[in-house]
């Protein structure tokens, strides 16, 4: 029982580690138009255009944040994921409250993975394969290669096709959804509190630059 604890525990661990980089890869995805580009074709870029952000020695982690932060606006369907991430919840929000709500969120997404940008370690982004899902959203399975074997994490981005182009709208890592993990986060708080104490919570967290998901710092030596 302790071996599988420790097991458990491990996986946890790096799972949450590595979310914060494959959460900086598809910021820096883009936008591209649906009818020019495949989903997969939008992920595939995705290193190519953040590398350079995260391997930059002469930029701070805040500057490499802000950089990630002005095309993650364009490359994720913020108001999808917060529809998502609050499920039954997003109709208790008034329409102000659902605005705010958003734009807490995304501040907070970034709170909780910029104090990871630095754990970069000249990773590469294998395209494994595509899958058509429900509303005609198209996943993406991807690998993130960090020297083979159980260090390289499985990641799956989820697209949406809106106003002719492919956005995320979530970011599976090793099978634990971004989605889900607030979600479940998000309901308690609701159910407890309604909107106005999730809005003050997020509003609290992100002023402090804390985060309501805790993100364990990574295993060393893969």
């Amino acid at each position: 029982m302790k071996r599988s604890m420790r097991t458990t525990s491990s996986t946890a661990t790096r799972r949450s580690a590595w979310a914060a980089i494959a959460l900086a890869l598809a910021l820096a995805s883009g936008a591209a138009r649906a009818e020019e580009r495949t989903p997969s074709q939008v992920v595939d870029g995705l290193a190519n255009q953040v590398v350079p952000i995260l391997q930059d020695k002469s930029l701070t982690t805040d500057q490499k944040r802000e950089r990630i932060e002005q095309i993650a606006y364009q490359a994720i369907d913020f108001n999808t994921l917060s529809k998502l991430v609050l499920a039954r919840n997003w109709t208790k929000f008034s329409p102000a409250q659902q605005a705010e709500f958003e734009s807490e969120f995304k501040r907070h997404l970034s709170v909780t993975y910029s104090h990871n940008i630095e754990n970069y370690n000249n990773e590469r982004v294998q395209i494994l394969s595509e899958r058509k899902e429900n509303r005609g959203d198209v996943t993406v399975q991807t690998k993130i290669l960090r020297g083979g074997h159980s260090a390289d994490v499985v990641v799956d981005y989820r697209l949406r096709e809106r106003d002719g182009q492919w956005k995320i709208i979530d970011i599976i890592v090793e099978g634990v959804s971004l989605v889900s993990n607030f979600r479940s986060q998000f309901q308690d708080i609701v159910a407890n509190g309604g909107p106005d104490r999730l809005l003050t919570l997020l509003k609290e967290k992100n002023a402090s630059g804390e985060t309501l998901v805790p993100t364990p710092p990574p295993q060393s030596g893969g």
